[in-house]
């Protein structure tokens, strides 16, 4: 080991190399590779036809980028660890707002008017671990299952109508921002704003995530969203983007920081305990379904891209329309066996629905369905809580825990593949046209072109409510107060030009913040060292047995 000035380690190998070939002088650039040494030239965008995508399947950085990361902990989720869940039953409108519905999507769940559909919910927060305390300011998951007539369909969405990133390449890298540093073992405030103040578009999320937003009362009393931009295709194959928006019944209730930290001394466990005692008591939780429509094209009149997940649809524009009612009204028998082993992925779509070329959305469908495969097995789909309530039959076999074979009636069991003469499994009919959108343009690495980072961050911290906006400071404040001077000012930056008033409060707060740059802790946390330094003070000395 090579010992600095500053009394700090560092690996090193002959002649001062990293060990990698590569000099460790500080002077010199510190060069992101991939695991087979391939120095990485663009590590923000992946590769689309177009800036808009869609994105091709040769995305070979990022398909290891993101095979390695699903594969980081073992067992437990990467993200939405800590989860509760319920059974419960959607029923369809038979509309959209005032129209037939089928003017929209042939996907049959939608379609009549009282039709009833099996669900499965898993709420969960989404940065911490599996009995991490649900008071944390987090993102909620609000993940549902369809169990359709035509398969499964899983709706896998946030309480948060938004994300950080519009490009699946940064989602590694968010995430990590967020789990403990890997030295310490801590959540870093400092980490997270890092990566926030390199990341422009996530200036919108942030100014949520540490609003009472951040914090949601309960799972019963919170909204949730698609997040992503989907499809939705008729008979005729005509298609047109929509959003999904779940709104709950009851009420939308959230929590300030110190209301949050009031109840995490009372109970970490409280968002599942009132899920699953109001379901118990008969107190049954709903969602109204509602979705924004608009024509399948770029939408050169927006000053956004309408596939930009970082940002929201305008309500004046593109209205709520309801589509149907969800009830939860069945709690689960075992925890393990229905909501750890429950497995969702934005690939599971039915016919009529179909994907945008969303970069986040394309990116997620391949990461979420392969996480599964490794986190509960090859043969996650045979579990009674994923698997549809149809009759299933494929030519896939093997695999680790498979424990039955998906044969039709009447195949012949020697034929696994397809075509074939010799009584193996056929191509069903198709229920209506194809939809097929016509791509004309350069394969390239490239942001979309209209970014406007800022403008829905100004307009959302406006949309607030005074105590809202308080809180909001209040929260960012405490957290950038212990980051690094270059992370604050381009924070503060990024907040003026979402607002001149945001900006200035939060540097106003960081001018009168003057806290120890070494009190470091995890966001929300007022004073990490007092709190190791008054366990040690007010702890009673004991006696040994």
């Amino acid at each position: 080991m090579m010992q600095q000035e500053n009394g700090t380690h560092k690996p090193a190998g002959e002649n001062g190399s990293t060990g990698n070939g590569r000099m460790g002088a500080e002077n010199e650039p510190r060069i992101l590779t991939t695991r087979q040494g391939h120095p990485v030239t663009d590590n923000q965008n992946i590769r689309t036809v177009g800036n808009r995508g869609p994105a091709t399947m040769e995305n070979y950085h990022f398909i290891e980028k993101v095979s390695h990361f699903d594969r980081e902990r073992i067992p437990e989720r990467v993200v939405h660890a800590r989860g509760a869940g319920a059974h419960g039953v959607f029923e369809a409108y038979g509309t959209v707002g005032d129209q037939p519905i089928a003017k929209y999507t042939r996907a049959k769940l939608f379609q009549e008017k009282g039709k009833q559909t099996p669900v499965f919910v898993r709420f969960s927060t989404v940065g911490h671990g599996g009995h991490s305390p649900e008071t944390l300011r987090d993102p909620r998951g609000f993940a549902v299952k369809f169990y359709t007539e035509d398969g499964n369909w899983d709706l896998v969405g946030n309480n948060l109508k938004i994300f950080f990133i519009r490009d699946a390449m940064k989602f590694p890298d968010l995430i990590h921002s967020q789990k403990p540093d890997p030295v310490t073992n801590i959540q870093s405030g400092e980490r997270i704003f890092d990566f926030i103040a390199n990341t422009p578009e996530a200036t919108h999320m942030a100014t949520f995530l540490f609003s009472p937003y951040g914090i949601p009362a309960n799972y019963r009393q919170m909204q949730g969203s698609g997040v992503n931009t989907y499809k939705w295709v008729n008979a005729d194959g005509e298609a047109v983007l929509v959003k999904y928006h779940w709104e709950p019944l009851q009420g939308i209730r959230n929590l300030t920081q110190a209301e949050a930290e009031s109840i995490q001394a009372k109970n970490f466990n409280h968002a599942t305990q009132d899920l699953f005692e109001a379901i118990k008591a008969g107190n049954f939780p709903q969602w109204e379904l509602f979705v924004q429509i608009m024509s399948d094209d770029e939408h050169p009149e927006l000053d956004f891209d309408p596939l930009d997940d970082t940002k929201i649809w305008p309500k004046d524009q593109f209205p709520w329309l309801p589509v149907g009612k969800m009830t939860l009204n069945r709690n689960p028998v075992d925890y393990f066996n229905e909501v750890e082993l429950s497995a969702f992925g934005t690939g599971v779509l039915v016919d009529g629905l179909d994907f945008s070329d969303d970069k986040m959305l394309q990116g997620r469908t391949f990461s979420y369905s392969d996480t599964q495969r490794y986190r509960v097995g090859a043969n996650y789909l045979q579990l009674p809580i994923n698997a549809p309530r149809v009759k299933v039959a494929t030519n896939q076999r093997g695999g680790q825990m498979s424990y039955k074979t998906d044969f039709a009636e009447g195949q012949n069991p020697h034929i696994n593949y397809e075509p074939s003469f010799l009584g193996g499994l056929q191509e069903a009919a198709k229920a209506g046209k194809d939809y097929t959108p016509r791509y004309e343009a350069n394969l390239v690495r490239q942001k979309i072109d209209r970014t406007n980072n800022f403008k829905q961050a100004g307009e959302t911290y406006h949309n607030f409510e005074d105590w809202e906006r308080d809180d909001l400071i209040f929260n960012l404040v405490n957290t950038l107060s212990t980051c690094d001077k270059r992370i604050q000012d381009k924070m503060v930056e990024h907040f003026t030009l979402a607002d001149e008033e945001y900006g200035r409060r939060v540097a106003e707060g960081l001018q009168l913040k003057l806290k120890d740059q070494s009190d470091k802790g995890p966001i929300g946390a007022t004073s990490p060292k007092e709190g190791v330094e008054e366990a040690q003070r007010v702890s009673h000395e004991a006696k040994s047995y």
